[in-house]
């Protein structure tokens, strides 16, 4: 086969997932229009262009993501190992980090939504947030530090900053940990981290690779915590994506105008990256011609795809979202918006690009021993879990921290119970469970229905993607506990007998 005929191949089946992760939200939301809640024809037709942008976009943009970030990651990391100073290691992990959480499109998604916290700001401040935690995230693969004492220490020091900060930034806060680790930047720190861990050489070092997303999720909540204590609070306003095109030509023009914006945001993302990318080819990489233009063109693939995904959702896709949660408030039919948000949460996962990522690594370090199939079972359960609770928080008002706290503390208490791979997997996966469908369509249908009921958007609907962070930390290490309890009874099966004994298979059978 060809180069181009494989490219061809690989962006086809990219597309193809996409489709696939789009399409559940499409069909619901289709059949609701139909035969629930009529709406306009203008927000129909609109939410259908932009579910092709974003069906395009996320699927361009995953295969410049995996032919861009993740080679440049795994060379940054064994670049970083031959070097075997730890300042450098350090230094090129923050800046790095950085860089490649600025691009991030959920968080992009999120800085759009949030009315009393600047975009540029919280884009910058988030991105510090996940460097810090990613040089810490390396100093501990380097080092070997149990992933448990740090969630403690820093969860802790979360919560005890909680107290003193206005509830407007708390969820935001806490949905900043959840979109910074979406499909730009998993593939990235986890190629990266491999590549580190190659400095040690005891039989820990690939499984201490994981860890690295439950980290870089912990920084942006800090970041923005002690943000909420310096920043001017705003008057907090929230108000729901609405656009409304009268006709089939206002809606061509509103993406004419649309795409130009992106093309430039997109551009100042992604330069960082491309930048750092060119200085590590000159002094250290060194790669042939091919290499490099393949690099090159993934980044290309990326920067594309951003540019349609960004536009289709916050042109077309957002808006109905927005529109079908405040229509679903009315009467009886308030009484189908946590079932429905349960089943959106369901299907969202499962056909994540990041989970696919994490899936693949865990099998790989595992050695086939950690099923992805069970993984992604207990994400589509924990998931549907967090949109349930999170639906039932906007129609009742329900503080966020009644859910986060003593969720937390389970999920910290259970790491003591399990083997320490499932603790930094469970964690991981919170922070890759959390992508562009729950940004982009579920946030935004939260919006909406708070908006209707007359609630407090900021402390009710913002939150979302901080209860899908949450509630994987709880399935997934309950599938370690299962685990744990297998591999005991194995054990105690095989210490029946002694190693002298003689043992008759027919009554061994028996």
């Amino acid at each position: 086969m060809s180069e181009f005929n494989r490219q061809k191949a690989i962006i086809l089946e990219k597309v193809r997932e996409s489709i696939f992760s789009v399409l559940p939200i499409l069909c619901i939301v289709c059949l609701l229009c139909l035969f629930v809640t009529p709406l306009p024809t203008g927000h129909m037709l609109s939410f259908l262009v932009g579910s092709l942008f974003v069906v395009a976009g996320m699927g361009l943009f995953t295969v410049g993501a995996e032919s861009s970030m993740t080679p440049i990651g795994s060379r940054v990391g064994s670049a970083l190992t031959k070097s075997k100073k730890l300042w450098l290691i350090l230094l090129v992990s923050f800046l790095l980090g950085a860089a490649v959480t600025v691009s991030e499109p959920d968080l992009q998604v999120l800085a759009t939504s949030v009315p009393h916290i600047h975009t540029v700001v919280l884009l910058l401040v988030v991105s510090v947030g996940v460097g810090l935690f990613l040089a810490l995230a390396m100093f501990r693969i380097l080092t070997g530090i149990r992933l448990r004492y740090l969630l403690l220490g820093f969860y802790g020091l979360i919560f005890l900053l909680c107290l003193f900060v206005n509830k407007s930034f708390l969820s935001v806060a806490f949905d900043s940990g959840g979109v910074t680790t979406g499909p730009m930047t998993v593939p990235f720190i986890l190629a990266m981290g491999l590549g580190v861990s190659r400095i040690r050489s005891d039989s820990n070092a690939e499984s201490d690779s994981f860890g690295l997303v439950s980290l870089c999720s912990i920084g942006p909540i800090l970041a923005v915590l002690v943000l909420s204590l310096f920043y001017g609070q705003g008057d907090g306003t929230v108000s729901a994506a609405v656009t409304v095109h009268e006709t089939t030509t206002e809606l061509g023009y509103a993406y004419l105008f649309a795409l130009p914006q992106y093309l430039k945001e997109t551009a100042v993302a992604l330069l960082p990256i491309l930048v750092i990318f060119l200085v590590f080819q000159a002094v250290s990489f060194r790669m042939d011609l091919r290499s490099f233009s393949k690099i090159l063109m993934g980044i290309g693939f990326t920067y594309l795809g951003l540019v349609l995904f960004l536009t289709g959702v916050n042109v077309g896709f957002s808006s109905l979202g927005s529109v079908l949660g405040a229509a679903l408030t009315q009467g009886a039919l308030r009484r189908f918006l946590i079932p429905l948000a349960m089943l959106l949460g369901w299907f969202i996962i499962s056909a994540e690009p990041a989970v696919q990522v994490l899936q693949k690594q865990i099998e790989q370090v595992s050695s086939g021993a950690i099923s992805g199939k069970s993984i992604k079972l207990g994400l589509a359960v924990a998931i549907a879990l967090a949109m349930g609770i999170s639906m039932l928080r906007v129609l009742t008002g329900l503080s966020l921290l009644y859910f986060l706290i003593p969720g937390y503390v389970v999920s910290l208490a259970l790491s003591f119970f399990v083997p320490d791979i499932y603790t930094a997997i469970a964690f991981d996966s919170g922070g890759v469970a959390s992508g562009p469908m729950t940004a982009a369509f579920m946030l935004q249908f939260m919006i909406g229905a708070s908006t209707a009921l007359g609630g407090n958007v900021l402390s009710d609907a913002f939150g979302i993607v901080a209860m899908v962070a949450l509630m994987p930390l709880i399935t997934i290490q309950l599938l370690g506990v299962r685990a744990a309890i297998r591999e005991r009874r194995a054990a105690a099966g095989t210490e029946e007998y002694g190693e002298a004994d003689i043992i008759e298979l027919w009554e061994a059978a028996a």
